[in-house]
């Protein structure tokens, strides 16, 4: 007996051995490819790749900017920051320095976007976001604003963005309530409105109870409609907004 539970405790050592061998191998397979990250602001980009190259990183210039304290072609801050635990083969994204603006901001206002753009690109700076925006009394594809503004000093990021208007906008109305009304006139108040009839179709008159169902014949001699036909349904229906030129379409009986 006492050989059997020498066995099974041997048994049990060898068990809780194994166990820690496969943390401790798991621990070291998950933790032990990790690095530290380095400080590379102040480098170049060509000197934070050889510092980080040992380790496994890759170095990626994300944005540049405008600085008066850092000389140009170093860098200005990274993600992730310096200390940090990551993997091997992980990007560190980096901000380069362009030094003090030396750039004229152009004014473009009033330019097309095109030609605004090839402005923009010939002095070195790029486009930045391009929002467009409908205004009455200007013409479309006209640069009505710019950020930053023309001659600005102390500008961070070498992007313009424009402010492009569209034209002005089309007149927007609330379809007002055309049923139990003739055609003929709701016709000619959509016109001077700018607004179109679309589709007219002749609704059925609803059969009382008792009455046969109509058999497609009598439907097809069902009367055109007319002016004086009176409107049962519009679409799109009262309340709903709409813009000039669009058409709407009616039942009639």
């Amino acid at each position: 007996m006492r050989q059997f539970f020498r066995m099974l405790l041997l048994a049990l050592v060898l068990l809780t051995v194994a166990l820690v061998s496969a943390l401790t191998a798991m621990r070291f397979a998950i933790h032990g490819r990790e690095v530290t990250i380095p400080n590379l602001v102040g480098m170049t980009p060509l000197q934070a790749e050889h510092a980080v190259a040992a380790s496994g990183l890759q170095v990626v210039v994300e944005r540049q900017f405008y600085s008066p304290d850092i000389p140009e072609g170093k860098i200005m801050s990274q993600v992730p920051a310096p200390a940090a635990k990551v993997r091997r083969g992980w990007a560190i994204r980096v901000a380069q320095s362009l030094g003090p603006q030396r750039v004229a901001i152009p004014d473009v206002t009033g330019e097309s976007e095109r030609v605004a753009e090839l402005n923009i690109r010939r002095r070195g700076l790029d486009l930045g976001s391009v929002a467009e925006i409908n205004l009455p009394e200007t013409v479309a594809d006209q640069v009505v604003s710019q950020s930053p503004p023309a001659n600005s000093s102390g500008v961070s990021a070498p992007k313009i963005s424009l402010l492009v208007s569209r034209g002005p906008g089309a007149a927007e109305f609330l379809m007002p309530n055309f049923v139990g009304q003739p055609l003929g006139s709701v016709t000619l108040a959509l016109q001077d409105a700018g607004l179109k009839v679309g589709k007219v179709s002749v609704v059925p008159t609803p059969q009382a109870a008792g009455e046969t169902q109509a058999t497609p014949s009598s439907q097809a001699a069902l009367a055109p409609p007319g002016a004086a036909s009176m409107i049962v349904t519009q679409s799109p229906a009262a309340g709903k907004k709409v813009v000039a030129g669009s058409t709407v379409d009616f039942g009639v009986r």
